[in-house]
């Protein structure tokens, strides 16, 4: 595995830089180290957040010093890591396109010169990488989007987007977990809660996941809003 900088973040953080680039290799690294964080906790750490190229560590510093921890972290990272050696789970997310579910969808066809169908078919096709989540609990950002599918934010963001949403936001594409404003372009809306604090683990999706998104009909989404007890509001 790369040698990742390493920098104190206040009295009580230290992060890891793996790189200053967007990419599946640095995140495999990041994601290497989480997967061992998460099978050999250390009692000083109280936890930790992977981003694009880099792994935020919180820790307590009356239980181990800013050295310690640095020389600890760094004793597990002498192995290389293959990205396509990186075992990343599968998610698939059925998302009901266009209609009131996806107002921007006529939009971003337009923008791009595509009909309505094909924008749905373009973005069901490549396997997206789950970089980190942010922005809200459980929002993904992903990696992947088709460059025929950028597309700029709205000019005026909304106040409230329904949980659950699709959007599209230039080279990005993302679903929005909770109420909240914003300004992606909307293209649809998953039944599917992405984040859920009453279950057990409360998001559905880590940093590494492959997403695949596969269009469902109306019916369909009924029946599996219905199923999970309804879409978050």
């Amino acid at each position: 595995m790369q040698k990742p900088r390493i920098l104190p973040v206040g009295d009580s953080g230290l992060l890891l830089e793996f790189g200053r680039t967007i990419d599946p290799a640095l995140q495999a690294q990041v994601s290497a180290l989480d997967n061992i964080l998460t099978m050999f906790p250390h009692p000083a750490i109280s936890e930790w957040v992977p981003t694009y190229r880099s792994l935020m560590v919180y820790y307590d510093p009356l239980q181990i010093s800013y050295t310690a921890l640095a020389e600890w972290l760094l004793g597990w990272l002498q192995q290389p890591v293959n990205a396509e050696g990186v075992a990343r789970r599968q998610v698939t997310i059925p998302v009901l396109y266009g209609g009131t579910m996806g107002p921007d969808l006529d939009n971003v066809a337009a923008h791009n010169g595509l009909t309505t169908e094909e924008v749905i078919r373009l973005h069901q096709e490549p396997d997206y990488l789950v970089y980190m989540l942010g922005f809200l609990p459980g929002f993904p950002y992903l990696g992947g989007l088709d460059e025929r599918l950028c597309t700029p934010r709205l000019a005026t963001p909304r106040t409230n987007v329904p949980a659950g949403s699709v959007g599209i936001a230039d080279r990005q594409t993302g679903v929005y977990p909770l109420a909240s404003p914003g300004g992606w372009q909307l293209i649809g809306r998953t039944p599917l809660k992405l984040y859920d604090p009453k279950r057990s683990q409360p998001f559905l999706l880590a940093a590494g996941d492959i997403l695949r998104f596969q269009a469902i009909t109306q019916e369909e989404f009924d029946k599996i809003a219905t199923a999970s007890k309804g879409v978050a509001k």
